[in-house]
């Protein structure tokens, strides 16, 4: 069974490993090695945290407008990469769990399993740099204050979303739910599809 804990095991150390570099270039040695759901997980979490300071640095007013552009287009690739490793989970996720006999009511679920790890793997992120606030020693209390008020509501969120992603796996697991994955169809990076590409090739 996939549990949430195991999934916050391996963005926090995504996370961790990130920071002792912090270097957007730094080149990712993955501890997982490949082709299995621990190594998916890492570099899931390793492209969010690259993209999250790419976030950072395009909005420092000493970037130039050429360097913003160069930075837009490396985030623009980012969120293909990040659907990409989605949809690489959620593939994983379909074949483990290929021989579950469904229930003749099983339901549906709003979103694939995967999209819910997209979502702890950012908000892994989220406390991080909240944490981070937190503990700074150049700013006054009461920025710490606030910092801490909504690291607790995001500490909340965690909990929450734990929960419902383990009630998900588990009712998977038992044919209560089934697994149905969208693709997400992107088309802004499709020659064939995005008009200003086809138009001006």
């Amino acid at each position: 069974m996939i549990r949430s804990e195991l999934c916050w095991k391996i963005f926090d150390q995504s996370i961790i490993d990130y920071h002792k570099h912090d270097d957007v270039d730094y080149k990712m040695q993955n501890p997982f090695g490949a082709d299995n759901l621990e190594a998916i997980l890492y570099l899931k979490n390793w492209i969010d945290t690259v993209q999250w300071h790419l976030e950072d640095i395009v909005r420092d007013p000493k970037v130039t407008d050429a360097q913003i552009a160069q930075i837009k287009r490396r985030i623009d690739k980012s969120n293909q990469d990040r659907t990409d490793k989605v949809e690489m989970l959620d593939d994983w996720i379909v074949d483990y769990f290929k021989d579950v006999k469904l229930e003749s009511t099983a339901r549906l679920n709003t979103e694939s399993a995967a999209w819910v790890l997209d979502r702890i793997s950012i908000l892994a992120l989220k406390i991080y740099h909240m944490n981070e606030q937190v503990l700074r020693s150049d700013v006054d209390q009461e920025h710490k204050n606030k910092c801490q008020m909504k690291l607790e509501i995001l500490l909340d969120q965690k909990k929450d979303l734990s929960q419902s992603f383990d009630e998900l796996m588990h009712d998977i697991s038992e044919g209560k739910k089934r697994i149905k994955v969208y693709r997400q169809m992107k088309m802004y990076n499709d020659e064939k599809l995005n008009p200003i590409l086809y138009k001006n090739k």
